[in-house]
C-alpha cells in the first residue's frame, strides 16, 4: 500500500483545521472524555476508536473552532461496572463537556444513568442497544455510529434479494448480540432454522454450534462477532468444511480489524453496513488517505465512526464559538449534524440515532493483491431504525 507523503498529509491537515477555526475564538479548553475497551480479547476496537479520535483531532490542528482540546482517555476492561465508575470520574472529576466512545452495549447501558443525571452529553461512537433508541431515549444521549439492528436489518434485506430460504444465526449472549440476532430475523422472509447465542467474552470454541449449523443444513448463516471472536469463528468455520458450502453473511464480523488475520477464509463473505473504505464521497476520501498515511493500514468502521463523532463535536463547538454553557443550544447543534460524514448522507433522525444508508459489501482481493472490503450495491437509503416509534422525543 503506498502511503501519501508527509507533506501531502499536512496539506490536509491545514485544509480541515483552516476550514474549522472561525477569526478571533477564545482560547477555552473543551474537555472530551473517550471510555472505550483497550485490554481483554475486545481490545482491538478500542484502539482503533483511539486512533479515529487522535487523526480527527490532527487533521483539526488539535483545536476546535480555535479552542484547545484535552482529551482524557479511560479504559472500561469490557466490565459495565468499571465503564460506569470511569464514566462516573470523567463526569465529576474531570468535568468534561463531552463523553464519547462506548464500544459495548452493555457498557453503555451501565454508563448511560449517570451521564444523564449529571447533565453531561453522551456520545456513542459505536454502541446502539434499542433501548435507547425507543423507550429509553434521552435528551443527553446521541449515537454517532447506528442502532445495533440496523445492518442486521439490510441483511436480511440482501438474503431476500438472493432468494435465500433458511438461515441459521450466530451471536455473544450479550445486549449488541441479541439486537443484531432480532434485526436480520426482523427483515428475512424466510425461515430461521437455529440460533445459538455464546458465551460473551469468554467462548471462542464454536465446536458445538458449527455441530448444530451443520445438522440443521441451513441455505445461509448469519453471524456477529467482535474482532478476536470473529478470527477464532471464521477460522473455525471453515475447518468444519462449511466455508464453500454454506455462505456466511455477517455484520461488524469482518473489517481492517479481522481480515488481515483472518486472510483467504474471508474472500467471498458478504455483509451489510453502513460504510466502506471505497464510498465515494470527499469526506471518506480524506479520512482513508489520512489514516492510511498516519498508521499504514485501512481504517474500521470503529475508527470511521469515532473520527465522525469528532467532527460533529467540532461542528458543534464553532457555531456556538466554544460556549458549552447553553446544554440547549448544544443539543440543537448536535441534533443539527453540521459537519461532513464520512458517511456522506447522514441526518439524526427523532432518537438521536442516524438515519443514514446502508450497502451490500464484500470481502475481496483488491489489485494490489490485499484483502479488503467492495461495495456490491446501496441495499437501503435514508433507513431509520424500528425503534424511533416508540421515542417520545420530538
Amino acid at each position: 500500500m503506498m502511503k501519501p507523503s508527509v507533506k501531502t498529509l499536512a496539506t490536509m491537515a491545514a485544509a480541515v483545521a483552516a476550514f474549522a477555526m472561525p477569526v478571533g475564538a477564545s482560547a477555552e479548553t473543551i474537555k472530551l472524555g473517550l471510555v472505550t475497551t483497550f485490554t481483554t480479547s475486545a481490545g482491538a476496537g478500542g484502539e482503533a476508536t483511539k486512533r479515529g479520535v487522535d487523526l480527527a483531532l490532527e487533521m483539526l490542528g488539535n483545536k476546535m473552532g480555535g479552542h484547545d482540546i484535552e482529551l482524557l482517555v479511560e479504559d472500561d476492561g469490557l466490565k459495565p461496572e468499571i465503564g460506569k465508575q470511569k464514566t462516573d470520574k470523567l463526569i465529576l472529576q474531570d468535568r468534561v463537556d463531552f463523553l464519547l466512545g462506548y464500544n459495548y452495549s452493555n457498557v453503555l447501558l451501565a454508563s448511560f444513568p449517570s451521564a444523564v443525571e449529571n447533565e453531561t452529553f453522551i456520545i456513542s461512537t459505536n454502541a446502539g442497544p434499542h433501548q435507547l433508541a425507543g423507550d429509553y431515549c434521552n435528551p443527553w444521549f446521541f449515537a454517532v455510529g447506528f442502532q445495533n439492528g440496523q445492518a442486521p436489518a439490510a441483511v436480511g434485506h440482501v438474503l431476500n434479494e438472493a432468494g435465500t430460504k433458511s438461515i441459521y444465526a450466530l451471536a455473544p449472549n450479550y445486549a449488541a448480540g441479541k439486537d443484531m440476532v432480532e434485526g436480520v430475523i426482523s427483515t428475512f422472509e424466510g425461515e430461521v432454522v437455529g440460533t445459538s447465542m455464546t458465551k460473551w467474552p469468554d467462548q471462542l470454541d464454536f465446536s458445538s454450534e458449527l455441530a448444530s449449523v451443520r445438522a440443521a443444513n441451513p441455505e445461509a448463516v448469519f453471524v456477529f462477532y467482535p474482532p478476536a471472536h470473529a478470527l477464532q469463528f471464521v477460522t473455525q468455520y471453515q475447518q468444519a468444511g462449511l466455508k464453500d458450502t454454506i455462505p456466511l453473511y455477517s455484520v461488524y464480523t469482518f473489517d481492517a480489524l479481522t481480515i488481515p488475520s483472518i486472510g483467504e477464509p474471508a474472500i467471498g463473505a458478504q455483509m451489510a453496513l453502513f460504510w466502506s473504505i471505497d464510498l465515494e464521497n470527499e469526506a471518506n476520501r480524506t479520512f482513508v488517505e489520512a489514516f492510511r498515511a498516519k498508521y499504514d493500514r485501512n481504517p474500521s468502521n470503529f475508527a470511521a465512526t469515532a473520527y465522525d463523532t469528532v467532527m460533529l463535536i467540532d461542528s458543534v463547538v464553532r457555531k456556538l464559538d466554544g460556549d458549552m454553557s447553553d446544554k440547549d443550544a448544544v443539543r440543537e447543534a448536535l441534533k443539527a449534524a453540521d459537519f461532513n460524514s464520512v458517511r456522506g448522507n447522514f441526518r439524526f433522525g427523532n432518537n438521536h440515532f442516524p438515519i443514514h444508508d446502508f450497502y451490500q459489501i464484500e470481502v475481496v482481493q483488491g489489485e494490489d493483491g490485499e484483502l479488503t472490503t467492495k461495495i456490491v450495491k446501496k441495499v437501503l437509503s435514508d433507513f431509520q431504525d424500528v425503534y424511533a416509534g416508540n421515542c417520545s422525543m420530538n
